[in-house]
C-alpha cells in the first residue's frame, strides 16, 4: 500500500481496525490451542461463523436477524462514548446511563401502560438526567467524568433493581414479559421481520438507530453546534476566550450522549427479546463494550455501526463453541480477548502516523544532500 494511501485517515482506520482484529483472533487461538490443540481451530471458526454453523437457511436468517437485534444497543452504546470523546471527555458512565434507560423504559411500559414513543422518550430523558449529573460536576467542580461516571453506574443499578421489583415475575428473577403484559409498548416492525423468516424481535429499532448514526456525523461535523463541542474538547480555555459557553457544552455533550445510550436501552428491550434480571450484581456490559466498539469503528458514527455488529457477531459465535471440548467459560474467555485488542485501534494509529513521519523526514533529509 502507498505511503498517501496510508496518510487518509479512512484508511489508516481501516487497517488499524483489521491488525486488531486479526491480532485479536491470533492470541485467542493461541489460548485454545493451550487449552486443548485438537479443539482448537474448530472453535475459532465456530465463533467466526456464528449463525452460519446451523444447517437450515431458514435458522440462519432468524439468528441472523437475532444478531442484529443485540447489535443495535451496542451501536448506541457506542454512539454514546464517540459522542463525548469527540467532545474530549470520555463518559465511561455509559452502562449506567444505559441502565437509566432500560429502567425508565420498563417501567413505564410495564407499571403505567405507556406506548412505545413515550417510553423511548422517557428512556431518553433519564440518561441524559444521569449523565447530566456527571457534566454539571465536570463543568463547575472538575470533578473527572471517569470517577463520577463508574460511581453512578453502580448507583444506578441498584436504583434500577428496586424499582423494577415492582415489575417483577413472581415466579422469577426477571421482569414481566412485555408482550404479554404491555403489548402497546413493542416496537413496530413495519415488515422488517419478514425479511428474517418472521422473526418478531427484529424492528424499527434498527432502521432508527442507524439513523442516529447518520445524525450523530451530521451534527459533529456539519453544524456549527458541534464545532463548537469539539472546540471545547480540543482546548476549554481557547472555546472560553472565543466566546463559547465551554461549560454548558461540557454538560449539553454529556446529556446528548447519556440521551443516545437511553435510547439505545429502550430499543433493545422493547423488542421483548430480553427481560431484566432485578437481582443483577454487575453493571451491563453493553456500555464497556460501546468503548471497544467506538475505537474499533474508527471513532467514525458510520464505522460503529460495523464494528458495532462485528463484536455482537463474536460474541455470539462464542456461545457454538464445543462443550464437549471446551468448558462454557471459555466461550466468554475468546470473545473478551478479540474485544479486548479491538481497542487498541487508536494506538495503531498513532504508531503509523510516528512510522510515515519518519519516512518522511529520512526522505527530506535524503533530498537534502
Amino acid at each position: 500500500m502507498k505511503e498517501s494511501k496510508l496518510k487518509s485517515p479512512g484508511v489508516q482506520a481501516l487497517t488499524a481496525s483489521l491488525i486488531c482484529i486479526i491480532a485479536g483472533l491470533l492470541v485467542a487461538f493461541v489460548v485454545l490451542l493451550f487449552i486443548n490443540p485438537s479443539g482448537a481451530f474448530g472453535a475459532i471458526w465456530a465463533i467466526l461463523k456464528n449463525f452460519f454453523n446451523y444447517s437450515s437457511a431458514n435458522l440462519r436468517l432468524r439468528y441472523f436477524g437475532n444478531t442484529l437485534v443485540k447489535s443495535v444497543p451496542l451501536i448506541m452504546c457506542a454512539l454514546a462514548v464517540l459522542f463525548s470523546y469527540k467532545v474530549g471527555l470520555f463518559n465511561i458512565g455509559t452502562s449506567g446511563q444505559y441502565c437509566a434507560g432500560l429502567c425508565a423504559a420498563l417501567y413505564a411500559a410495564l407499571k403505567w401502560h405507556w406506548g412505545w414513543l413515550p417510553c423511548i422518550i422517557f428512556a431518553m430523558l433519564a440518561g441524559a438526567a444521569l449523565a447530566a449529573i456527571v457534566g454539571v460536576l465536570k463543568a463547575y467542580r472538575n470533578v473527572n467524568e471517569v470517577i463520577s461516571g463508574i460511581m453512578l453506574n453502580w448507583i444506578c443499578l441498584y436504583t434500577t433493581n428496586t424499582i423494577l421489583s415492582n415489575v417483577k415475575d413472581s415466579a422469577s428473577p426477571y421482569t414481566l414479559k412485555i408482550k404479554d403484559y404491555a403489548p402497546q409498548a413493542v416496537l413496530p416492525s413495519l415488515g422488517l421481520g419478514r425479511l428474517f423468516n418472521n422473526n418478531q424481535y427484529v424492528t424499527i429499532a434498527l432502521p432508527l438507530a442507524i439513523i442516529v448514526a447518520v445524525a450523530v456525523y451530521i451534527i459533529m461535523d456539519k453544524t456549527r453546534f458541534g464545532y463548537e463541542l469539539k472546540a471545547t474538547g480540543f482546548n476549554k480555555n481557547a472555546a472560553k476566550y472565543c466566546g463559547m459557553a465551554e461549560n454548558k457544552n461540557i454538560i449539553m455533550s454529556l446529556v446528548i450522549s447519556g440521551m443516545i445510550a437511553g435510547m439505545g436501552a429502550a430499543f433493545f428491550y422493547l423488542t421483548g427479546y430480553a427481560q431484566y434480571e432485578v437481582t443483577a450484581t454487575s453493571v451491563p456490559a453493553m456500555g464497556f463494550n460501546g468503548i471497544a466498539a467506538t475505537f474499533l469503528g474508527g471513532l467514525n458514527p458510520i464505522g460503529t455501526i460495523f464494528s458495532s455488529f462485528f463484536i455482537q457477531h463474536i460474541t455470539d459465535g462464542g456461545s457454538k463453541v464445543d462443550l464437549s471440548k471446551f468448558c462454557s467459560q471459555t466461550s466468554d474467555l475468546i470473545s473478551a480477548l478479540i474485544i479486548y485488542f479491538c481497542g487498541f485501534v487508536l494506538f495503531i494509529k498513532i504508531a503509523m502516523n510516528k512510522i510515515l513521519a519518519k519516512r518522511e523526514a529520512k526522505k527530506i533529509e535524503g533530498g537534502n544532500k
